[in-house]
């Protein structure tokens, strides 16, 4: 039987920290919700209802829906690049199979039209939302300025530039082929032209 939770975050007291399994049953039940109905037709009211809290618990932590779904979506924002540092193709690999594996779950397949539409229409919620992926972008900074620094990498390289390459390769691919998946070829071959370039 579902918990209610709708009286436990109401003690009164200023500075009174938040219930984490109210966190959590938010997010999932926004999770579940995604999957079943799509973002347009998500209500905050519904994945309150879901979570057995109230809506106001919910705006208490998340001031739109674009943030709560993108809460949902990417639970955990990655901070560091796990391959072992040296070998910089190895590293661009990595975040693409990373960003692969991230992008199609269903969750994120069925938040991310929605998600985007919104956040390129609100520049405050855009940066609210990147802010989040802060840890990942200084870890690729590193990594690439290491790799220029032994001469593995072009020093004109802009890491934001990568960034946008593999992460813009991956969402274009599912906003365009939302059926198909994205196999371990797509991964080495998107590498081998991030690594490689096109021309000979």
């Amino acid at each position: 039987m579902k918990a209610d939770l709708s009286s436990v975050d109401k003690a009164p007291g200023a500075g009174r920290p938040r219930d984490p399994r109210i966190d959590a049953a938010i997010l999932s039940a926004t999770a579940d919700l995604l999957v079943q109905v799509g973002y347009s037709n998500l209500s905050l009211a519904a994945a309150a209802e879901r979570a057995g809290t109230t809506k106001s618990a919910l705006y208490r932590r998340w001031s739109s829906k674009a943030e709560l779904v993108h809460e949902a979506a990417f639970p955990a924002a990655p901070s560091a690049l796990a391959a072992p540092a040296g070998d910089i193709a190895g590293d661009i690999r990595m975040m693409i199979a990373a960003t692969r594996d991230v992008f199609s779950t269903p969750v994120v397949r069925a938040a991310l039209p929605g998600l985007l539409a919104d956040m390129t229409a609100d520049a405050e919620l855009n940066a609210r939302v990147m802010a989040r992926f802060a840890g990942l972008f200084a870890a690729v900074r590193m990594r690439l300025g290491d790799a220029i620094d032994r001469g593995e990498a072009h020093p004109d390289v802009d890491p934001d530039r990568l960034i946008e390459l593999i992460g813009g390769a991956t969402m274009m691919r599912m906003l365009l082929y939302p059926g198909e998946s994205l196999d371990d070829s797509w991964v080495d071959q998107t590498t081998a032209i991030v690594v490689h370039g096109v021309t000979r």
